[in-house]
């Protein structure tokens, strides 16, 4: 068989619009996986699941949320450096505040399956850091069964992110949704936290900290970097301060509906 020679391509006009062409798609694919990659670290998540739309009831429009007792660690916590919060920040929800009313909370962590035995225990422990720091203000227990958790926490990559008014795809690195479901004939509810098996050392610490937050209950973002809810991601992560506790406590002071009786705050299709 014969050897077949290489011949460059002239540089015809109709030549030079195709190099063109394919130079500004490299560009643009380029820029693309630069900003998917410069936002890895810097964005979360928090939605709602469709589960509550999925559940045979709807919520009454004569439904009076009502506030529960406080748990006795918040009821004791006192600020005595007067830091404040950023309660104005917190969204509520269809159903009020999501704050639980029975405790310990249940927790579960996900061992992760990807990675080594050395590798798994390592972020197993990075996450029970982050968790067990909220401990100090609300009853916790690990669980070993997912399906008994309140709260579950999987290593795994969240969805990508389509801002709006852009169709640029940003990468997460954690999401925390909640679903709403009946137990009992009590309205309840249970979080899933996503972290990205981007995040080691202390960033896996600092994201477990702040996802875990939203899940007992602060849904919303800090606009203090000194704050473990801070919106972003940050060179040096905070620890749990005195304005993300202050901030529980006044959530779990607000009115919900969830752990309250559904003959009394629901209406049956």
């Amino acid at each position: 068989m014969r050897n077949r020679r290489q011949y460059p391509i002239p540089n015809t006009p109709k030549n030079l619009i195709r190099k063109r062409l394919l130079a500004a798609l490299a560009l643009t694919i380029g820029t693309v996986l630069l900003i998917t990659l410069t936002n890895l670290q810097l964005t979360d998540a928090l939605t709602k699941s469709s589960l509550y739309s999925n559940e045979n009831f709807i919520i009454s429009s004569s439904s009076t949320p009502k506030p529960h007792p406080l748990p006795p660690t918040l009821a004791q916590w006192q600020d005595s450096t007067n830091s404040g919060d950023y309660f104005s920040q917190v969204t509520t929800t269809q159903v009020g505040y999501l704050v639980w009313s029975q405790f310990p909370i249940r927790v579960y962590v996900e061992p992760p399956k990807a990675v080594d035995e050395k590798q798994a225990q390592a972020w197993v422990n990075g996450v029970l850091q982050g968790v067990q720091e909220w401990g100090n203000y609300l009853p916790l227990t690990i669980v070993e069964q997912s399906e008994s958790a309140d709260i579950a926490i999987a290593r795994k990559q969240p969805p990508l992110q389509i801002s709006p008014g852009s169709n640029i795809p940003r990468a997460r690195s954690a999401q925390t949704t909640y679903e709403l479901y009946t137990s009992n004939k009590i309205l309840s509810h249970r979080f899933t936290i996503l972290l990205s098996p981007s995040q080691t050392g202390e960033y896996l610490i600092a994201a477990t900290r702040h996802e875990f937050g939203h899940a007992l209950g602060i849904w919303g973002h800090s606009p203090l970097k000194t704050d473990a809810l801070y919106f972003s991601q940050v060179r040096n992560p905070s620890p749990i301060s005195s304005r993300d506790v202050n901030t529980l406590k006044r959530v779990y002071e607000e009115p919900t509906i969830l752990g309250w009786s559904l003959r009394d705050n629901l209406k049956m299709n």
